[in-house]
């Protein structure tokens, strides 16, 4: 699915950079078509603000349209009053400047208003349009991320996570950003044009038609010269870099994700950070406004086009000067929502680029899910059973091929064989971090496809050759083995595997935070903090996948130590290569092709395959 989405987004992208701005928003609809069916969910809750918006944007309208006419009754009213003077050569009665002031007094008081309240609702409308918008995106960014965390071992191994890192922030943010910069600017001017023609038709049909045609000529020629495609300004990358680098950890860290169930506690620290960059995204939101841009050539000639025919049919009498005024006062504000138009549509396709690889994430189904009859697992065992279990690595090719075996409750397997023989796909079925195609696991006699995914994974503790730390406390990372486990159970497991009096020594002990995957940490010291969080799980199955591998024979020698304290009584599967991980084993089983080779005690095996002896990582 990766690649042809991947594949998909690209011709997107290619085709919302090419064409005529009216082509390229055509070709947009689909994609913004299906962005908004993943973005209404998340709009529902703030319908007062999506409702208070559209009030403000047609009040907003509104009040433009009302602008230039104080200016066409003051022109009306001193134009007419010159007029009776000239004609009659006499003083009209009363006091003419006084009413001529008084005009002129209130049309003035009439701009300043006009010119108030259309910012206060141009304000408004900004903001209502800006929460909305921005914190419906927030959401689905949330939902994403959650999505993320739910698909199958499967789907990540088959994706870049620099892409779905890039989908998770770089589309989101492009959609929520364009949406506000582009899209309600546009929306806005598109009102006011028809509102403007609407107007200009019943001032002056002739003159409106003159108006109409310049707006044709423009639009030909913004075709014939083609969009200028720009790129949109990603000024929130600073605050989005605590997002990039949760989400970075927890994409690279799947296994061990999933395997301790670590979904809710890890989306709690991404909604912190997702919180912090909506502060920011709302507040630069709040100060977006842009000037509009002035009047060109094609402008000035339809002004000169309207001036002539309007000065005629001022002189017939059928248009008075102010409101040949208004008209070209329209007519400069007319083309803005074309000029936008052109400015705007590259934008606007891009961002349904982004929000169709938005959707082609979210329309990724999850395979890995509890049926309606999943129920807990209660008082497990440990026992394991594999019945013809088959597995694909979902390109029609099989990582297991009709694996049969029994393991009771408390014995310990090793799994040996050449690299990319299936160990690792085998083990990763036991916390379901994927499903087989064929056949069924059965964890104390029942299927695990009967049990709930959560309530499997709590059985199931994992330690890995390269143990995932994350860039928190000491404390925090061994807690995630249980979330909510008291501090002396978080230092009663670090004792058990070694860690405490290290720890200790650190400048502030416990609270010592780690580096991004425990970079500040040596190989031994990650590996016993990686077995206190398995011995803090307390689960009656465990997976020690190339756990003493890369390390120096001392340190190995101290972390297997501890790690038979872990297993001690423990359903224990063992990955390696060191033929002394596997002594202690009841039962190896030699894997190759994805098939059980060969199976017997670890003297029987090591005797007729010899050693697998010491290889780099690889993927089962």
């Amino acid at each position: 699915m990766s690649a042809t989405s991947t594949r998909t987004s690209a011709r997107s992208s290619a085709k919302a950079s090419a064409g005529t701005p009216t082509t390229q928003l055509a070709s947009a609809i689909p994609g913004l078509r299906r962005t908004l069916g993943h973005v209404r969910p998340h709009l529902r809750p703030h319908r007062k603000l999506v409702v208070g918006g559209f009030v403000a944007l047609f009040a907003e309208v509104a009040f433009r349209l009302l602008e230039p006419w104080p200016l066409k009754i003051v022109l009306d009213t001193l134009i007419a009053a010159g007029t009776v003077s000239a004609i009659t050569n006499q003083q009209p009665t009363g006091d003419p400047v006084t009413d001529v002031v008084r005009v002129v007094v209130i049309a003035s008081l009439g701009v300043v208003a006009l010119a108030g309240l259309r910012a206060g609702a141009s304000y408004v409308m900004t903001v209502c349009f800006a929460l909305a918008g921005t914190r419906a995106m927030t959401g689905v960014r949330a939902t994403l991320y959650d999505h993320l965390q739910s698909l199958s071992l499967q789907f990540h191994r088959g994706s870049r996570s620099g892409d779905l890192l890039n989908r998770l922030i770089g589309d989101v943010g492009r959609v929520q950003e364009v949406a506000v910069t582009a899209g309600l600017p546009l929306l806005g001017n598109v009102v006011t044009l028809v509102g403007m023609l609407v107007v200009m038709l019943v001032l002056d049909p002739l003159l409106a038609l003159v108006v109409v045609g310049a707006l044709l000529l423009f639009g030909l020629g913004v075709a014939r010269q083609g969009p200028r495609i720009t790129t949109a300004a990603r000024r929130q990358r600073g605050r989005e870099g605590d997002l990039a680098g949760a989400a970075n950890e927890t994409l690279g860290a799947m296994v061990l994700v999933q395997s301790y169930g670590l979904q809710g506690v890890l989306s709690k620290r991404f909604e912190s950070s997702n919180s912090g960059a909506l502060t920011e995204g709302v507040r630069a939101s709040r100060m977006s406004a842009a000037l509009e841009r002035g009047t060109d050539v094609l402008v000035g000639l339809a002004a000169g086009a309207v001036l002539l025919l309007g000065a005629r049919q001022v002189i017939a009498g059928t248009l008075t000067p102010g409101e040949l005024t208004v008209f070209v006062s329209y007519l400069k504000s007319a083309f803005k929502p074309m000029r936008d138009l052109a400015k705007y549509t590259g934008r606007i396709a891009k961002a349904a680029a982004s929000g169709e690889r938005i959707s082609d994430l979210l329309d990724t189904e999850i395979d890995v899910r509890d049926t309606s009859w999943a129920r807990e697992p209660r008082r497990v065992a440990g026992a394991i059973t594999f019945e013809g279990v088959s597995t694909s690595y979902g390109d029609g090719r099989y990582a297991l091929r009709d694996v049969s075996f029994h393991v009771p409750a408390g014995r310990r397997v090793g799994l040996l064989g050449p690299s990319g023989a299936g160990k690792s796909t085998l083990v990763s079925l036991l916390p379901r971090l994927q499903d087989p195609v064929a056949g069924v696991v059965r964890l104390d006699g029942y299927d695990l496809r009967d049990l709930t995914v959560s309530g499997v994974r709590d059985h199931v503790a994992i330690v890995l050759q390269d143990s995932v730390l994350f860039a928190t406390s000491i404390e925090e990372n061994i807690s995630y083995g249980r979330p909510g486990a008291t501090r002396e159970e978080i230092e009663a497991a670090a004792r058990a595997a070694g860690a405490h009096e290290f720890v200790l020594a650190m400048p502030q002990g416990y609270e010592t935070v780690v580096g991004e995957r425990g970079g500040t940490l040596s190989g031994g010291q990650r590996q016993r903090i990686a077995v206190a969080r398995a011995m803090l799980r307390d689960a009656p199955v465990v997976v020690l996948d190339e756990a003493t591998t890369g390390l120096d024979r001392a340190t190995a020698d101290g972390v297997r130590e501890a790690l038979l304290d872990l297993t001690a009584g423990r359903t224990t599967f063992v990955i390696t290569h060191d033929p002394e991980d596997v002594r202690t084993c009841d039962l190896v089983l030699w894997i190759e092709d994805g098939r059980i080779a060969d199976r017997g005690t670890p003297e029987e095996i090591l005797a007729r395959h010899g050693s697998p002896g010491e290889e780099p990582t690889r993927v089962g």
